[in-house]
């Protein structure tokens, strides 16, 4: 199994986190988004979209990060990760499509300001990223799990970018509820960590 990844890519985090959760080996990729590997012609051919992470089990490909999630859940029969009854599956991908909407357009935006350099309106991205934290901090009040009573892909879908947060100068010290639900995510056994950088605004102690 391969994991093409970027370590600054919280997308990319997300599946190399799954992966260590579940105890699966994987042989790690990196590929050099500086250099613009990801949109060659050979990168192309695993996802014509040109995005990290891609996952290639012996050659079933999977492309983007949540779709990982689900075939690495599915494939290793991980239903605490993954429910699959009606109610609980729901819950999950209600998550899923947050992580993939308002974390994407929120505090992922945040971050591209500053660590990639991208051209969003950075008080626009952050008023969505605090837009979004809020709910969840409504969302954890009196839960340990985002979507049922055991972490479930969802958790991992929306760590690495609420995470790293502050590096794209959204400061969580208002977030009790989520600065809690971080340290519960972190202390997962085969946790793995999202490679920090110096930017932005200092991380909640």
């Amino acid at each position: 199994m391969k994991l093409y990844y970027h370590p600054l890519s919280g997308h990319a985090h997300r599946a190399r986190l799954f992966l260590s959760l579940l105890g699966v080996d994987a042989e790690l990729i990196e590929v050099d988004l500086a250099a613009r590997a990801h949109k060659s012609p050979e990168f192309l051919k695993l996802n014509p979209f040109g995005q990290v992470p891609v996952l290639d089990d012996d050659g079933t490909i999977v492309a983007d990060s949540n779709a990982i999630l689900v075939y690495l859940a599915k494939k290793h029969a991980a239903k605490d990760w993954l429910p699959e009854d009606p109610r609980g599956a729901a819950a999950v991908q209600q998550w899923l499509s947050v992580a993939a909407g308002e974390i994407a357009y929120g505090p992922c935006a945040a971050r591209l300001v500053t660590v990639f350099g991208a051209g969003f309106n950075a008080d626009e991205v952050i008023a969505r990223a605090h837009l979004i934290l809020r709910h969840i901090e409504a969302a954890l009040d009196g839960c340990q799990w985002i979507a049922a009573d055991q972490p479930t892909i969802a958790d991992v879908a929306l760590y690495s970018y609420i995470a790293r947060a502050p590096e794209g100068n959204v400061d969580r010290s208002a977030y009790s509820n989520v600065n809690a639900w971080l340290k519960r995510v972190e202390a997962l056994p085969g946790f793995v960590t999202f490679r920090k950088t110096a930017i932005g605004v200092p991380e909640p102690a």
